[in-house]
């Protein structure tokens, strides 16, 4: 009966938009920044190839899960980088497919190797909402009676990247346009907020085959709590990660990845609830798949985990 309510909670959500619609989270933040920032396309001068698939609240029917892909590159050895992504985000009758295309502009700033990089978003969101697969408590109830099938919602959004080969911050709106999305009797569905990001981190080097990589993401949305995530992970000669992350009022976890090859890095988390919720689920997975192809303008240097 617990898990019944705690299913019916979160189908009320989706149908009712009591709050306002959130972006996907990710505790590999760090890796899939593109999402959330167009300004960091093409900073790591290469061809980068990024998979991600998310589990949320595993065990609980209608959780979330999110699948994301996303490639960036630099334009040969340019100060332009250019991006495409593409979000797959279900929570119980609802499916939302984004697509997204990225491009930079970045600036040298110095000698020792700081850069500033611009960025711009667009956007192009399609949302479903199967109705009929619900048990409605008032089957004559007109907000229910057609489901919504691909309803399209353009935005923009853009950022500022500013890095070097130890440290990174990062701002960005990835969608400027507040939208409503409405049915077929013109009932409200869901709102999409505009949401403040901002991210940053650093590399210490402990000794010649340890460094301790700390980051952290701060959201912030209208109507919502602000969300903060701190990460810690250790670079281990070079090719292992290993490392741990809490979500403000939410969830700890651990994370894991290999560095394969230089161009190929998978990692795995795994997020605990630390709300009441953690009660109801067994857990939320990610695992998250990187290739790279570098060209003849720049050479894997120095290890990056940003």
């Amino acid at each position: 009966m617990k898990k019944i309510k705690i299913l019916s909670a979160l189908l009320a959500l989706v149908s009712f938009s009591a709050v306002a619609q959130q972006d996907p989270q990710y505790t590999h933040y760090m890796y899939n920044t593109t999402n959330i920032n167009p300004a960091y396309a093409g900073s790591r001068g290469a061809l980068s190839i990024f998979g991600l698939h998310r589990t949320q609240w595993a065990g609980l029917d209608g959780a979330p899960t999110t699948n994301a892909f996303s490639v960036n590159t630099p334009i040969a050895d340019s100060k332009v980088g250019l991006g495409i992504g593409f979000v797959n985000d279900k929570l119980g009758v609802m499916t939302e497919n984004t697509i997204s295309v990225d491009f930079s502009y970045t600036l040298d700033l110095n000698s020792r190797g700081s850069k500033l990089s611009f960025g711009l978003k667009g956007t192009a969101n399609l949302l479903d909402v199967a109705y009929s697969e619900l048990l409605i408590y008032n089957p004559t109830d007109v907000r229910f009676q057609n489901d919504i099938s691909g309803q399209f919602t353009p935005n923009i959004g853009a950022g500022l990247y500013w890095h070097n080969e130890k440290s990174y911050i990062g701002f960005s709106v990835p969608n400027f346009l507040e939208t409503t999305r409405y049915d077929d009797n013109l009932q409200s569905t869901m709102t999409q907020r505009m949401s403040y990001y901002l991210m940053g981190g650093y590399v210490f080097e402990l000794n010649p085959t340890l460094k301790f990589k700390p980051a952290v993401l701060l959201k912030a949305t209208d109507g919502a709590p602000l969300q903060a995530d701190v990460t810690a992970n250790f670079l281990i000669s070079n090719k292992f990660t290993i490392g741990a992350a809490y979500r403000w009022d939410a969830a700890v976890s651990g994370l894991v990845g290999y560095q394969i090859t230089d161009g190929l890095f998978i990692g795995y988390s795994y997020d605990g609830e630390t709300t009441k919720l953690a009660n109801y689920n067994n857990g939320s997975h990610e695992i998250f798949l990187r290739f790279e192809l570098f060209n003849k303008y720049r050479r894997v240097n120095s290890p990056r985990f940003f």
